[in-house]
């Protein structure tokens, strides 16, 4: 079973790594992966004991575990509104404690009882208290890293705990070094001092860093606005009809069965199926796409999409949790607290960070000390290393990209299972692509009817018979080429997987299907080559003695966007295949049209799976496209797969990926989108690891033998602070990640010959008859205009209307025509 743990008490990587490692050591557990931004826990794990069991090791580990909605979660806002606070109370107190260490420097006034040796206590005294002022407001930095330290699992907020501590300490025990000066009247100790006293270095880091989780905090909240935007997407009310009539209830009232109302410029409130009514449905918040979709009866609805024009009633099917919306922001939220493998040699390090940098830091007092440098300049090298370090940008390096990425995505209808799909799919070199339905629209249409021993009319009646059960696409242009008139009921129908379909029908079995099919039951059949190079397939049928009865050629015809998706594919470096069971000739002048070069046709359905791996073992990286059932072995067997918006559940099971559009040039998105979120998470890793290896050493004093430069700790509490705000930021980025616009594709423009018909009618007298007589001219269906000469008593109308329908509509109104 997987579970999602909330986890609490995280700052920074070392914290999700401690959490990881204490958590997977329970019995029982096969893997725990944290989101550090999110502030939970993914863990698969065999029972409910084993998860109590894992919340028990969390909480001996310094951190608190719990199962969503077993606790109150505080809002976010207010732990924002709360560091705000601290920040400003820090600030204020900060500028008034540098007003009176430093406002001397650049000649601002300071109280007489502040000048002279003899007031160095009273000015010690009054910046010791000063300085409490952040340390209490900032307390939770030494609860937490002090805490986290006794669990011997120090993070960054015992760094910053450690590091201002002993800038705290020093100073304290400087007063009692220079109170002991003054009872002693050592002038010279009381001077030493208190020119290093180190108070303003602690109010310092602990209000730069707050002030830099502050802004961290901010722009992390901004990276789940894809997913609180299709939260939002959903309504609160909907209209059903009910025994009492029209209700508007809470939408998580609506039922399944219910019959759902929605108006124009209404939302969709659950999933269903339109069983009256017509409209334009706005499906951009789901699909990306930005054209409205017409919806009818039969057709499904999606929640959180909007009826832009027309009326429609509907049969609730899908509500609550089970909407596609709900999937939908269940999948991006999976995703984003998934871990790409990329960010495995991040978590090694942060598991390891903190313990090293306080041993660094050690060290370098030591050394420092040892080299003759004083207490002073040793102390302030230590403390410099402990607080520029920064884990924080090594543990958000990654997760706070993977979230926008795919919160991005599900803007743009790709859905990303987990965040390895995400990484896989930037790897790609090989694009193959299923034909029927994928590149193709999957309607295909009956071209040829080409008959043998029956005739043109029995052949199509036995065609449509035998196909009524089937739910083939050419099954269905049969039917409807058979034009709904009445068919003989079929009996032991099968489907012959690859091949064919056979049934009896009136005691007679006959077979329907492809080639192979002919030749296995020993049927010879016409060669038709001409069908072929059109792209054309055709579909053989015979009886159960071996007679030919004919053949019915359909074709399937490319989506619109196929030619430029397949294009937008090659010049992005990717070698396009497409896979299908049509035969040669068939399949080659298809992928010709689409501008593919390298086919694999005449594939069972058993067999895809067998020519993707195929491809893989020739060292290729494959992304598999596709949208049935008898795509899901090979959309499991490739490297990525990817499921297209109007597949087959199963094949959307199967998939990696899934894309809501119905289009290929979601396929480039997809991979664009993914390319984009990888270089964005290096560039992360990049900072992170560079930030690090040049500060650390820099702020450890390396700079000092040979250029006398040294770093003070408020300015490696800026930099750290400054270091997680860059990575997040660097990570938003992506919110502004644009789909591939395809070029638009030169419009056909079509010769239309308009007829213009001139009536003389009688009876007009001035303008409200002139103005009369061209309304319901204009309302008879192909009326494009009508105009009203009075003097000449003549209407002339422009269109290719049904003439008599005019005529009858001028007489209605109570004029009179004259042929």
């Amino acid at each position: 079973m997987k579970l999602t743990f909330t986890v609490t008490g995280m700052t920074c990587a070392a914290c999700s790594a401690r959490v990881e490692k204490v958590s997977r050591a329970v019995p029982g557990v096969t893997q725990a992966d944290v989101n550090l931004l999110a502030g939970t826990m993914q863990a698969e794990l065999d029972s409910m004991d084993t998860a109590k069991a894992v919340m028990a090791a969390v909480e001996n580990a310094g951190y608190h575990a719990s199962l969503p909605g077993e606790t109150k979660e505080k809002p976010k806002n207010d732990g924002l509104k709360e560091m705000k606070t601290r920040i400003i109370g820090s600030a204020v107190s900060l500028v008034v404690l540098m007003y009176f260490t430093m406002g001397h420097m650049i000649g601002l006034p300071v109280p007489h009882w502040y000048h002279g040796i003899e007031n160095a206590l009273v000015a010690a005294l009054l910046q010791f208290f000063l300085t409490l002022i952040p340390v209490y407001l900032n307390r939770v930095y030494y609860s937490r890293g002090l805490k986290a330290l006794w669990h011997r699992s120090p993070n960054m907020d015992s760094l910053i705990a450690v590091g201002s501590l002993a800038a705290l300490i020093y100073g304290i025990a400087a007063l009692f070094r220079m109170a002991y000066g003054m009872g002693h009247g050592d002038w010279e100790l009381v001077k030493q001092y208190s020119e290093n006293l180190y108070f303003e270095s602690a109010a310092m880091i602990l209000t730069l860093i707050t002030l830099g989780k502050f802004l961290e905090a901010r722009a992390k909240g901004r990276t789940g606005d894809a997913i609180r935007a299709l939260m939002d997407l959903s309504p609160k009310t909907a209209t059903v009809r009910r025994e009492a009539g029209e209700q508007i209830v809470p939408v998580e009232q609506v039922r399944p069965g219910d019959t759902v109302i929605v108006k124009a410029g209404g939302a969709i409130p659950v999933d269903g199926v339109v069983t009256s009514g017509r409209g334009s449905a706005d499906q951009s918040a789901l699909t990306g796409e930005s054209v409205p979709v017409e919806k009818q009866p039969g057709d499904t609805v999606s929640a959180a999409t909007i009826l832009s024009e027309g009326y429609l009633e509907f049969r609730a099917e899908k509500v609550g949790q089970d909407t596609t919306l709900a999937q939908i922001i269940r999948m991006v939220e999976e995703a984003g607290g998934s871990k790409a493998p990329i960010a495995r040699l991040a978590d090694k390090i942060a598991g390891v960070f903190v313990p090293v940098v306080m041993a660094i830091a050690a060290v370098t007092f030591l050394v420092w000390m040892l080299a003759g440098q004083g207490l002073e300049f040793s102390l302030n090298c230590a403390v410099s290393v402990l607080v520029i370090s920064c884990p924080c940008a090594l543990g958000l390096a990654t997760p706070v990209a993977i979230m926008v990425g795919t919160g991005r995505g599900a803007q743009l209808g790709v859905l990303f299972k987990n965040a390895q799909a995400l990484e896989n799919l930037h790897h790609v070199d090989t694009v193959v692509l299923d034909k029927t339905g994928t590149l193709t629209t999957g309607k295909p249409e009956v071209t040829d009817i080409l008959p043998g021993s029956v005739s043109e009319g029995e052949l199509l009646k036995i065609a449509a018979a035998l196909e009524t059960p089937s739910e083939h696409p050419f099954a269905k242009a049969i039917l409807k080429k058979n034009g709904g008139s009445p068919v003989k009921n079929v009996e032991n129908f099968r489907t012959l997987p690859g091949q064919g379909v056979s049934g009896s029908i009136g005691g007679t079995v006959y077979y329907g299907g492809n080639a192979q099919l002919m030749k296995q039951l020993g049927v010879t059949v016409p060669d038709y080559p001409a069908l072929a190079g059109q792209g054309k397939t055709p579909l053989y049928f015979a009886d159960e003695k071996g007679q030919y009865l004919g053949a019915i050629a359909a074709a399937d015809v490319l989506k619109e966007d196929s030619v430029a998706a397949v294009e937008a594919m090659q010049k992005a470096g990717l070698n396009v295949v497409m896979l299908t069971g049509d035969n040669a000739a068939t399949a080659k002048a298809v992928a010709a049209k689409a501008g593919i070069s390298q086919v694999i046709s005449d594939v069972l359905p058993t067999d895809k799976a067998g020519a993707v791996q195929n491809l893989r073992s020739q060292g290729h990286r494959v992304l598999m496209v596709g949208d049935g059932i008898n795509d899901a072995p090979a959309l499991v067997t490739a490297d990525v797969g990817m499921a297209i918006g109007a597949g087959t559940d199963i094949a959307m099971e199967s998939a990696d990926i899934v894309l809501m559009r119905n289009s290929l040039a979601a396929v480039s998105d997809a991979i664009a989108l993914s390319r984009a979120t990888i270089r964005n998470i290096r560039q992360n890793l990049f900072w992170a690891f560079f930030y690090n290896t040049l500060g650390i050493p820099i702020a450890a004093g390396v700079l000092y033998l040979p250029f006398g430069l040294t770093l003070s700790p408020m300015l490696g509490a800026a930099a750290m602070s400054m270091s997680s705000v860059f990575v997040v930021t660097n990570a938003l980025r992506l919110r502004y990640f644009k789909k591939n616009e395809p070029e638009a594709p030169a419009p056909i423009i079509k010769e239309e010959v308009k007829m213009e018909t001139i009536i003389t009618v009688n009876g007009m007298m001035c303008t409200h008859c002139k103005a009369r007589v061209e309304k319901v001219c204009k309302e008879v269906p192909g009326v494009e205009d009508a105009v009203v000469d009075l003097a000449a008593k003549t209407v002339t109308v422009t269109g290719n209307a049904d003439i008599a329908a005019v005529k009858k509509a001028i007489t209605d109104a109570d004029y009179e025509v004259v042929d």
